[in-house]
C-alpha cells in the first residue's frame, strides 16, 4: 500500500521554491509552443532537456512535463481563431471553435477550453493517483518475459492503433529499433553498426533524432507558407469571454464524458491522445438531439474534445511511470529523458523513488492551476503573439536546435544527425511514413533486447517460454489478434481500392 507519508514528502518536494519555479517554467513554455501552429511540444521538450542535466532530476521532469501538458492548453488558441491546430490533438476543436469565432464567440470558446481543460486534467490526475499504484504492485510479480510481451504488444498498439496505414507504421517501427541497435552492445561490448564512427559509440542522440525528425522537418515544410492573420486581442476582452447559464449548462456533461473517454484511452499504451479527442467528438455527436449542429458553432463539439485531450495527456503518464511503456512519442522522449537522468520508470520506481513520483504527480495539480491563470487573463498576450511572422520565428528556433544538441555531448556530428534525421523525415512524410513510431522503437528497442536475452536465460534459449506463463500467453494472443486484425482491415482497403479503380476505368 502507498504509504501516506511519501506521498507528503512529494508534495512538500514540489512545493520547492525551485520545483514551483520550473514548473512555472515549463507550462509556460508550453503554452508560447502550443499557441504557434506547427512547432510542437516535442520539439521544445527536446530543446530544453539539456538544460535539465544541471538541475535536480525531480525538478528537471517537471519542467519537461509542464511543457507537455501545457502544450495542450495554449494549442487550442490557433484552433480556435486561425482554424489551424497547434497540434494534431487540437485538429477537432477546429470543427466548431472557429465556426464559433466567426460567430464573435471566440473569447467563450477559449474561456470554456480553458475551464474544460483544467477539469479533465484535475480528474485525470487523480485517477492516476489511485491507479498507478495498483498497477505497479501487480507489474512487480512480473518477471523479464511479460515485461517483453508488454512492450511488444505496446508497439503493436501503437503501429496499428494509430491513424494512418498500420504496415507503413509497423516499418517505422522497425526502423526505430533498428537504429536502438546502434552503438556498443551492453552484454558483450562488440561495437554495432558504428561503421567506424567512434561518435556512434554511445548510440544515437535521442535529442538528434527527435529534434531532426520533429522540429527540422516542421520547420523546412513550412517554408514559403503565407502567415496567417488572426483577429486583433481587442476583439477578446474578459466581458466577451464570460459563457452564458446555457453554455455552462450544455458543457457539463460532454466535459465529464470526454474526461472518461480521455482517462481510458490515454492509459492505453499506444492509443494517444489524439484518438481520445476524435472519439469525444463522435460521442457528442452520436448522444446530441440535434447532431446538425455540430460543425457549426456548437458548444460541446469544443469542451468534449479539449476535455478528452488533456485527460489523455495526463492519463498517458500512468504505463510510462508503472511499466516503463510510452504510449506515444513524446511520453517515449520523457522515458528516454528519464533513463538518461538515471532514472528506470517502471514498477519499482513508485516503491524506490517515492518521492520523486509523488513530487511529479503534485506538480501536475500545480501546473494546472498555473495555466488557468496563464489562459485565461493573459489570452491577449498568447492572441497577439500569432502576429509574429513565422520567418522571424523559425532561424531562432533553428539556432536553439543546433545550440540544444551540441550542448549534450559537444560534438558536431550530431548536428549532422539532425540534419540527416530532418531530410529523412521530409522523406517519410512525403510518401505516408509517419515518423512518431520510429521514437517509440528507438526508446523501446534497447529495453526490449535487454528484456528478452534475460527470459533466454530464463528459460535456457526456448522460446517456448513466452507461452508457458500464463500472463506471458495471453499477451502474445493479444498482440497477435491486434495484429491481425489491422492487416485484415489494410487487406479489405487494398481490395475495395482496386474495385474501385476497376470500376473507374469501366466507366465511360
Amino acid at each position: 500500500m502507498v504509504e501516506f507519508a511519501h506521498i507528503l514528502s512529494g508534495f512538500e518536494r514540489a512545493f520547492a521554491f525551485d520545483a514551483l519555479l520550473m514548473c512555472f517554467v515549463g507550462v509556460t513554455i508550453g503554452t508560447f509552443i502550443g499557441v504557434l501552429p506547427g512547432v510542437g511540444a516535442l520539439t521544445a521538450v527536446a530543446l530544453c532537456l539539456p538544460l535539465t542535466f544541471y538541475m535536480d532530476p525531480t525538478v528537471g521532469l517537471i519542467m519537461l512535463a509542464g511543457i507537455f501538458y501545457g502544450a495542450q492548453y495554449g494549442s487550442s488558441t490557433a484552433s480556435i481563431l486561425l482554424n489551424v491546430p497547434g497540434s494534431v490533438t487540437s485538429a477537432v476543436t477546429c470543427l466548431d471553435g472557429y465556426p464559433m469565432a466567426k460567430q464573435g464567440r471566440a473569447g467563450v470558446a477559449l474561456f470554456m477550453t480553458t475551464i474544460c481543460s483544467f477539469v479533465g486534467g484535475s480528474i485525470a490526475i487523480l485517477i492516476m493517483m489511485v491507479a498507478t499504484p495498483l498497477v505497479a504492485a501487480v507489474a512487480l510479480k512480473m518477471s523479464s518475459v511479460e515485461y517483453f510481451m508488454i512492450m511488444a504488444m505496446g508497439l503493436v498498439m501503437a503501429a496499428t492503433v494509430a491513424p494512418g496505414s498500420p504496415i507503413k507504421s509497423l516499418a517505422m517501427v522497425a526502423f526505430g529499433l533498428a537504429l536502438g541497435t546502434v552503438g556498443m552492445d551492453l552484454n558483450s561490448g562488440a561495437l554495432r553498426y558504428t561503421f567506424g564512427q567512434l561518435e556512434l559509440t554511445e548510440g544515437i542522440s535521442l535529442v538528434a533524432i527527435a529534434m531532426g525528425m520533429f522540429g527540422l522537418t516542421e520547420i523546412i515544410g513550412s517554408i514559403g507558407k503565407s502567415d496567417n492573420k488572426p483577429m486583433s486581442a481587442r476583439e477578446i476582452t474578459f466581458r466577451r469571454m464570460m459563457p452564458t447559464r446555457k453554455d455552462v449548462k450544455d458543457s457539463v456533461m460532454p466535459t465529464l464524458r470526454g474526461t472518461g473517454i480521455g482517462a481510458v484511452i490515454g492509459a492505453l499504451p499506444g492509443a494517444g491522445a489524439t484518438i481520445a479527442t476524435f472519439m469525444a467528438y463522435a460521442t457528442e455527436k452520436k448522444v446530441s438531439k440535434d447532431p446538425s449542429r455540430f460543425g457549426k458553432g456548437a458548444i460541446e463539439g469544443v469542451v468534449a474534445p479539449e476535455a478528452a485531450n488533456n485527460s489523455a495527456v495526463q492519463a498517458a503518464f500512468m504505463p510510462t511511470l508503472s511499466l516503463g511503456i510510452p504510449g506515444d512519442a513524446l511520453m517515449a522522449f520523457l522515458l528516454g529523458a528519464m533513463i538518461m537522468h538515471g532514472i528506470v520508470p517502471g514498477p519499482r520506481f513508485l516503491t524506490e523513488q517515492p518521492v520523486m513520483f509523488w513530487g511529479l504527480i503534485a506538480s501536475f495539480w500545480i501546473g494546472n492551476v498555473f495555466l488557468l491563470f496563464l489562459n485565461i487573463p493573459l489570452i491577449g498576450l498568447w492572441v497577439r503573439l500569432l502576429t509574429v511572422p513565422y520567418r522571424f520565428l523559425y532561424p531562432l528556433i533553428l539556432f536553439f536546435i543546433c545550440m540544444g544538441v551540441f550542448a549534450i555531448k559537444q560534438q558536431v556530428f550530431d548536428i549532422w544527425l539532425v540534419v540527416a534525421f530532418g531530410a529523412l523525415g521530409l522523406v517519410l512524410l512525403r510518401f505516408g511514413y509517419p515518423p512518431a513510431p520510429i521514437l517509440l522503437g528507438f526508446v523501446l528497442g534497447p529495453l526490449m533486447e535487454e528484456h528478452f536475452s534475460r527470459a533466454m536465460l530464463m528459460s535456457r534459449g526456448k522460446l517456448s517460454i513466452f507461452l508457458e506463463r500464463p500472463i506471458s500467453a495471453v499477451l502474445l494472443i493479444i498482440t497477435a489478434v491486434i495484429f491481425f486484425m489491422s492487416l485484415r482491415s489494410v487487406l479489405r482497403l487494398l481490395r475495395t481500392g482496386t474495385h474501385t479503380a476497376a470500376e473507374a476505368s469501366l466507366d465511360p
